[in-house]
């Protein structure tokens, strides 16, 4: 059984492009966001979207497969785990939640808008 600690399943649409950076012996990071969409009604019976923004990280040969295939408003499934990290910029600390991708499903084109 996949372990049920830190274990993150999303579905959702790619905010942009993947951006690729090759590190050393040809490893490569892609990155991009995601966003998934709930809905629900309010107490007027009105619907409301509330949609979430996520961002992804994959790592190695399935970073080159994001680099070659997705494209911004692709429907895909991710597994993985969340990292959550500091970085400073400026002088600033800032945070940042990641989802660090152990696979990934491509559902579909981008939707007919």
């Amino acid at each position: 059984m996949t372990s049920l600690r830190n274990s993150v399943h999303l579905i959702g649409r790619l905010g942009k492009d993947p951006e690729v950076k090759t590190f050393g012996d040809n490893k490569k990071k892609a990155s991009f966001s995601i966003a998934t969409t709930d809905s629900y009604k309010n107490q007027k019976g009105e619907k409301v979207e509330d949609t979430q923004w996520h961002n992804v990280v994959i790592w190695g040969k399935l970073a080159g497969i994001a680099e070659k295939y997705l494209k911004k408003g692709q429907e895909v499934a991710v597994e993985g785990k969340l990292i959550h990290r500091m970085y400073e910029t400026g002088g600033e600390k800032r945070y940042i939640t990641e989802i660090n991708v152990n696979d990934l499903v491509m559902l579909g084109g981008k939707s007919a808008a």
